[in-house]
């Protein structure tokens, strides 16, 4: 790893080789007595994917694998299961049957099929055994205030650079952790710092790190220095796959630092961010904590007026695009009853890590009702958790944005999910 231009950039990586395991076979076998689950505990692996462990007991159970739905359901049980809170407690039996998820044991049952089908729009989570090295390299630094912000590249994979801002606490010691992603713009990582002067209250990143926190912010592929990123010959296959490896691979970068508390790593997006820290959640239980603004509504609900829609060939048109996901098109036809996951599946996959939501009343991007109704379906997962109170959204009197106040709110959600002392600043423009 090149050293920074203060000389001593590398030496808050951890030496040797960063190892993960993924430890999941490809699909899981029909187990003959499901009950028999409610006497094992699914146990994390270093990359927080679970999987179920021999116990003191002599029988062993194979994974519950995140293609298993794909192999042993019905096609037409491939859909997303909500539409009511109730649906979202049940789980799908190998036999077809709709099952009711009754303990937390059993809740990963359905987990792991919601993973399954938001791979089925997605494409398949690449294979995390063996990761390249990281391979950081310093292109610049700036010191700003209490902490350097560092312009870096990393390899989320062979031939696969990732550029990303990694803003560093001067402050000495071990720091509780920030992935933040960005909102659509040409800007990319730098639509979240003091540099985005055309849009107000986006500056979420740099405000994390006058709070001192490590953040890292990369570029989503199609913006940034990632603008020219070709999708059509990239091994992924949809854009939104290729942005979920690369922010694990993120978390992998704060996990293998000396500086950084490995067990407080938190995620925070707007819009387009705001989705995206969903999605790397879902699949990456390291992360502790969830803020998403403005970036969901349930499909049903997602309109954008009939002129786009037809812009666009449908309601759902503008996720289909190559940087999103593809499928949802050439495999769905944009019919959102067609479409494999849903977003109240998608926040009932994050608990009961704490996930906050800001939906503003007046978004004609996201519509405020289908948060709603989403929130209602995958409050009763945090509720089966008993984790109530991890699950907060906030309805604002605003537009597609990021007000003040709830900015702060978010914040301070973060610091107790993450046990951070903040460190005193004010909220940039």
């Amino acid at each position: 790893m090149a050293e920074g231009r203060n000389g001593c950039f590398s030496t808050h990586f951890r030496a040797g080789k960063n190892q993960h395991r993924r430890g999941m076979p490809r699909w899981c076998a029909v187990l003959q007595e499901w009950e028999r689950l409610d006497d094992e505990r699914p146990v994390p692996d270093a990359d927080g994917f679970y999987y179920l462990v021999e116990m003191m007991t002599t029988r062993t159970f194979q994974a519950l694998l995140v293609t298993a739905a794909v192999f042993f359901l019905p096609a037409a049980s491939l859909h997303a299961q909500s539409g009511a809170a109730g649906d979202m407690l049940t789980y799908r039996h190998p036999d077809g049957s709709l099952q009711p998820v009754t303990t937390v044991q059993w809740w990963e049952v359905k987990r792991h099929q919601v993973l399954a089908r938001m791979q089925l729009a997605m494409g398949r989570l690449p294979d995390r055994r063996h990761p390249v090295p990281l391979q950081v390299r310093v292109k610049d630094s700036l010191l700003q205030r209490n902490h350097i912000r560092y312009e870096i590249t990393f390899m989320a994979a062979e031939n696969e650079p990732v550029p990303a801002l990694l803003f560093v606490p001067l402050k000495k010691g071990k720091h509780a952790a920030v992935l933040a992603l960005h909102s659509t713009s040409p800007l990319g990582k730098k639509a979240i710092t003091s540099e985005n002067t055309g849009k107000a209250n986006r500056a979420y990143a740099e405000e994390l790190a006058d709070r001192g926190y490590v953040v890292i912010a990369p570029d989503y592929p199609s913006f940034g220095d990632l603008a020219d990123h070709d999708f059509d010959r990239d091994r992924y296959a949809s854009g939104t796959m290729k942005a979920i490896f690369n922010h694990m691979r993120c978390i992998d970068l704060l996990q293998a630092r000396e500086d950084v508390d490995t067990a407080h790593i938190g995620v925070i997006g707007h819009s387009l961010g705001g989705h995206n820290a969903m999605f790397v959640a879902a699949f990456d239980q390291r992360i502790k904590v969830i803020v998403a603004s403005c970036g969901w509504t349930l499909f049903s609900y997602y309109n954008i007026g009939e002129a786009a829609s037809k812009h666009y060939g449908g309601r759902l048109g503008p996720w289909a695009q190559a940087r999103y996901m593809p499928l949802l098109r050439d495999g769905y036809g944009l019919d959102p009853k067609r479409v494999p996951f849903d977003f109240d599946e998608v926040i009932a996959t994050l608990a009961p890590r704490p996930f906050y939501s800001n939906a503003p009343l007046h978004d004609s991007n996201f519509d405020v009702q289908g948060v709603k109704a989403g929130i209602a379906h995958a409050a009763p997962v945090y509720d089966l958790f008993n984790a109530t109170q991890q699950l907060q959204v906030r309805y604002p009197e605003a537009e597609h944005d990021f007000p003040p106040a709830q900015r702060l709110e978010a914040y301070r959600f973060m610091d107790r999910a993450l046990h951070h002392t903040p460190e005193a600043h004010v909220l940039l423009p």
